[in-house]
């Protein structure tokens, strides 16, 4: 997926007038844009750090010699992408270095359906450069209970994933997000401590995995076909994380968050869902997107 030289406006730059320098991202810069993150109380491990960077493009705004900013973007497939960790050293925030990041960011992806979770502080940066709002995404975690099983009428059942299955859930995944995300689906899916179907008479109808992230824990993607089945495959995965920290990114408009909040996954953060370009494709009939991977990478 990397490309040799992602950002060919960059061949030669210098710094500005500011002394500001942006250039990609490499893997030692990585330790550096953690603590940049930490800064900012991000809860983002190096480890996580590490796992997003082996699938971006990124770069950094460095002065003095020092990572004061970093910005990341994902392709998926030919024709959509998503950015994110778009992150600004505190002290040197009001001086159009996110901007600056951003518009180079976008560089190349003319054409492309661009994908973002917008702060309320960055909102207002993403409007200027083309974004449009498409939706809300709300941030729940806590310490998870035991949640109350979802039953499921007859021919439909929750198992575990099989050796042979990867290929299914990259088509769930990309009908339901609107792009294809083959290579994320299967670094989840390595990473994954559990990941379970949902099955239909043999046939796989949506999928959630259960990961480490952060704080603790992390249930998403969850791709289904409806809420009911939605929860059933969150419930599984809360159930088998209880008594340990545990996060969830849904769609807002899933009618999730007071069932969420029953077993203890509270409502601490929102972001808002915003698209440049072409809208996202969906097939007819295709399942939906519950809860997204991460902000950073939707």
């Amino acid at each position: 997926m990397l490309m040799k030289n992602p950002f060919p406006t960059l061949e030669g730059a210098g710094p500005a007038e500011d002394g500001v320098l942006i250039r990609p991202m490499t893997e030692d810069d990585l330790p550096h844009a953690h603590a940049l993150s930490a800064e900012l109380r991000w809860p983002h491990r190096l480890t996580d750090w590490e796992q997003v960077f082996a699938l971006s493009e990124g770069l950094v705004a460095e002065r003095d010699g020092k990572i004061i900013a970093t910005a990341l973007r994902w392709r998926w497939g030919t024709k959509a992408a998503t950015v994110g960790l778009i992150i600004v050293a505190p002290a040197c925030q009001g001086r159009r270095i996110g901007n600056r990041l951003l518009t180079t960011l976008l560089d190349g992806l003319d054409g492309h359906s661009v994908l973002l979770q917008a702060t309320a502080e960055g909102r207002g940066l993403y409007e200027r450069l083309g974004f449009v709002r498409i939706g809300e995404v709300r941030q729940h975690q806590g310490v998870a209970q035991p949640a109350p099983l979802i039953a499921l009428p007859d021919g439909w059942r929750l198992r575990p994933v099989g050796q042979n299955e990867a290929q299914a859930l990259h088509k769930l995944d990309a009908d339901a997000r609107g792009m294809p995300r083959p290579e994320l689906i299967d670094s989840l899916l390595a990473q994954a401590e559990a990941c379970v179907v949902l099955d239909h008479d043999g046939t796989q109808q949506g999928f959630a995995i259960l990961r480490r992230f952060g704080r603790g824990h992390v249930i998403g993607p969850v791709v289904a076909p409806d809420a009911e089945s939605a929860k059933a495959l969150i419930a599984h995965l809360a159930g088998t994380n209880a008594g340990r920290f545990t996060r969830i990114d849904i769609d807002f408009d899933s009618g999730l968050a007071e069932w969420l909040e029953s077993f203890g996954l509270l409502r601490v953060d929102a972001a808002t869902t915003m698209v440049r370009g072409a809208p996202l494709r969906h097939p007819e009939g295709a399942p939906r997107l519950f809860a997204i991977v991460t902000q950073a990478l939707c």
